[in-house]
């Protein structure tokens, strides 16, 4: 099977763990997208790398341009790639990239679109919003697998939202840790006492200004009860607030970017995780299974989560996680009654999860295979058009 990547940021660790995924199934891949901060190695995980230039986070205006340059010269964009069994599209972006390269294609191969998110700009009703379903509506069209992270992305936005007469096949491929064999280097935390000052990690992107907020103010407050600790990667709105709570608060700390073998030293650090996220209230946030509950529970560490979201569900199907519905309210009483036994008690729960729920192997690799495999053949890409009419037409209406 041979498989080009469209990928949004080639720098993503996660882009390189869907091409671990995907090497690990017997894929023979290529990567090609853009970029930010410094130009991808010529390799990502064995798969060969086609950058087609440099965007920036948070431009959303820029990227959508970049696209649109690369969308209408899609029939020279890959000429040096040869024959290709399946596009894969990870987001909007580049979807609309992939589907017109995929029509100039001799031999048009089966598009598959992968979703992670649901962009705030998709959900309003603004004049853009519709504009930008209605791209990705008409785009769809030619998509013959949809592949998302979480159930409720299906059930919350496409199923009502944005499927026609003939619905793609669906595929939910959670963002569980890959682990194909035991990482040597891996080093684990200290052994941790049950008891004040709780440690709390806040760990992945961090980008919700709320949570900020909300565990800023009790380790402000509270050191003698909680302490804080975050590690990895700010976005530009939340960078400044961060760096001057961490300055700021001695109970509070950032420790900055980590690598996937730093995962069970920083987990061994903290009686708990953050898993709640306000980011995109109500909808994204709600409906999102995020890296951080899947990282916390491979290394038995009890989350923190939102009550009613589908974390929350997740977690409570489980039997797992302290489930909250004011966390600026609840957090403090929780901690404040929190004994060594019960602490115990949630601990050997984490413990006692299965395995699976956290972990992909080689069995996630062979069932993600499957799935492509059962798309090609399927391929909806029969009209060899550059940058659709239709879909320019689509896109001026909405």
């Amino acid at each position: 099977m041979r498989l080009v990547y469209f990928a949004h940021n080639l720098n993503d660790p996660a882009v390189a763990k869907r091409l671990a995924m995907l090497r690990a199934a017997g894929i023979s891949a290529i990567a090609s997208g853009f970029w930010r901060n410094t130009p991808p190695p010529r390799e990502i995980e064995h798969a060969r790398v086609i950058p087609f230039g440099r965007t920036r986070d948070a431009a959303l205006v820029h990227r959508g341009l970049q696209s649109l340059k690369c969308a209408t010269f899609a029939g020279t964009l890959l000429k040096d790639v040869g024959e290709a069994d399946i596009f894969m599209a990870r987001n909007l972006e580049m979807l609309a990239i992939a589907v017109p390269a995929a029509r100039h294609r001799p031999r048009p191969p089966a598009v598959v679109y992968e979703v992670l998110d649901i962009h705030r700009m998709l959900l309003s009703e603004s004049p853009i919003a519709r504009c930008l379903r209605s791209v990705e509506r008409a785009l769809m069209r030619d998509v013959s697998l949809l592949v998302t992270s979480s159930p409720a992305f299906l059930r919350e936005y496409f199923e009502p939202l944005q499927f026609g007469i003939r619905p793609p096949r669906t595929e939910v491929v959670e963002n569980k840790i890959l682990e194909l064999q035991p990482l040597e280097s891996e080093q684990a935390g200290p052994l941790l006492e049950p008891g004040p000052p709780w440690r709390i990690g806040w760990l992945g992107m961090i980008r919700c200004r709320k949570s900020l907020g909300i565990l800023g103010d009790l380790a402000k407050r509270r050191p003698d009860l909680v302490r804080v600790e975050i590690f990895g990667r700010p976005t530009r709105e939340v960078a400044q607030d961060l760096k001057s709570l961490a300055h700021s608060i001695p109970a509070m700390t950032f420790g900055g970017s980590y690598a996937r073998t730093d995962l069970g030293r920083l987990y061994g650090r903290m009686h708990f995780s953050w898993a709640i996220d306000y980011f995109e209230e109500g909808a994204n946030s709600q409906w999102l299974l995020p890296n951080r509950i899947y990282e916390g529970g491979r290394y038995n560490v009890t989350p923190f989560a939102l009550r009613g979201t589908e974390t929350g569900n997740w977690l409570s199907d489980l039997g797992l996680g302290i489930l909250l519905k004011t966390p600026g309210v609840e957090l403090e009483e929780v901690l404040e009654d929190l004994t060594p036994a019960t602490y115990g008690e949630l601990k050997a729960a984490a413990r006692a999860a299965p395995r699976s729920s956290f972990v992909a192997d080689q069995r996630d690799c062979d069932r993600l295979r499957a799935a492509l495999s059962a798309a090609i053949g399927r391929s909806r890409c029969g009209r060899p058009v550059g940058l659709d009419p239709e879909l320019a037409r689509v896109a001026c209406e909405g």
